[in-house]
């Protein structure tokens, strides 16, 4: 994990962060501005971009029937990934719901091997068995990818309680949206940790809409980062990479130190929903437009670097390209990988040793096995 002395090197740059607000704790202990040098932003930009291209791709190939089930892009909200990331390190347990593609990326599995999970490919990170919802990673201590809304919140809590009771100096990263704020389970998991001053990170990625239903119509309290009273909250803007980081290296150090806190990232998508949903019956493209236009996390670190003479509009656009090209390529050498052998429809579901009856179409090509 960088820290704020490691940081201060030559060629850094210095940034103001956005306003915040706050809930149970001083807003003077939160950073009100970050460095960092050419060498780090372009590193997040690239990341960014892959994630950006990932998603816009398997909207593509989903379209075209490539990618079936469930899919849900977050495009628009790559700064709270690639944010968060910057601040912590695989030893920290992270969590999610089914908006997971971007989170998957950053703690560490290849682009390979999340197209081909995307596929349904035996190569996948899940073996072609969870597909857009349930990447999984255990070495690097990610834990999903969850579908049921709210539920990865109570398991957080309990990857919480085994980094303490394990003594280790590390936190839970506890990811949902403003859609399951206001899930019953969410605040029981919430009312444990802050009895048990667990070492979680309670981040609400607040992108306006539940489903299809804006915030405003679903919750009572507007301020998520105040619902987890009385653990202190902070709401920031998740469009802004560097707020991202510089929030979550001060959360890590202070649920370590005190106990959980909850962080709301302001941030939006720019797709639906999910797949299902063309994200244009309940809000005005215009909507979107403005959206992309006045916040867009990509565009703001490629201003930042234009600004600071780092680099040139020419070279970043170049860059993008040859970002779209590996993606591109990565994910057609994922449809030629093999699909799962039948035998592995019942594998890591039961105990060893079980034999099963597989009934197929026509009765005389059923099988045990």
């Amino acid at each position: 994990m960088l820290t704020r002395f490691s940081r201060r090197l030559i060629g850094a740059h210095k940034f103001s962060l956005p306003d915040i607000k706050t809930h149970n704790i001083d807003p003077k202990l939160v950073p009100t501005e970050a460095e960092s040098t050419k060498d780090e932003l372009m590193k997040y930009l690239t990341d960014m971009m892959t994630i950006r291209r990932l998603e816009i791709l398997a909207d593509d190939l989903y379209k075209n029937e490539k990618i079936r089930g469930f899919c849900h892009l977050s495009d628009g909200q790559e700064a709270i990934a690639v944010g968060m990331e910057a601040a912590v390190t695989y030893e920290d347990s992270l969590i999610t719901a089914y908006r997971d593609h971007g989170n998957a990326y950053m703690r560490g599995i290849s682009l390979d091997h999340i197209f081909a999970e995307l596929f349904g490919k035996a190569s996948g990170s899940s073996k072609g068995k969870g597909g857009s919802m349930h990447f999984y990673h255990k070495e690097h201590s990610f834990y999903g990818g969850n579908g049921i809304v709210g539920a990865q919140c109570a398991i957080g809590a309990g990857l919480a309680f085994a980094l303490k009771y394990k003594k280790k100096p590390n936190v839970a990263l506890i990811l949902f949206g403003d859609g399951a704020s206001a899930q019953g389970q969410l605040y029981e998991a919430s009312n444990m940790a802050e009895l048990w001053k667990l070492p979680a990170i309670f981040v609400c990625e607040n992108n306006l809409y539940g489903m299809g239903t804006p915030i405003e119509k679903a919750s009572a309290n507007l301020e998520l980062y105040t619902k987890g009273h009385p653990s202190p909250g902070i709401k920031i803007d998740g469009q802004n990479i560097l707020a991202v980081r510089e929030t979550f290296h001060f959360a890590k150090d202070y649920a370590l130190k005190n106990g959980p806190i909850w962080i709301e990232c302001a941030t939006y998508r720019y797709h639906g929903h999910s797949m299902s949903d063309p994200g244009v019956s309940y809000r005005k493209r215009d909507e979107i437009t403005a959206a992309r236009a006045a916040k867009d996390p990509i565009q703001k670190v490629k201003d930042w670097l234009i600004e600071k003479n780092e680099a040139t509009e020419e070279e970043l656009d170049k860059m993008e390209k040859n970002i779209r090209k590996k993606v591109l390529e990565i994910a057609n050498k994922a449809k030629e990988e093999p699909w799962p052998d039948h035998k592995e429809l019942f594998t890591d579901v039961y105990g060893p040793g079980r034999k099963y009856f597989y009934r197929n179409i026509e009765f005389k090509n059923s099988t045990m096995f």
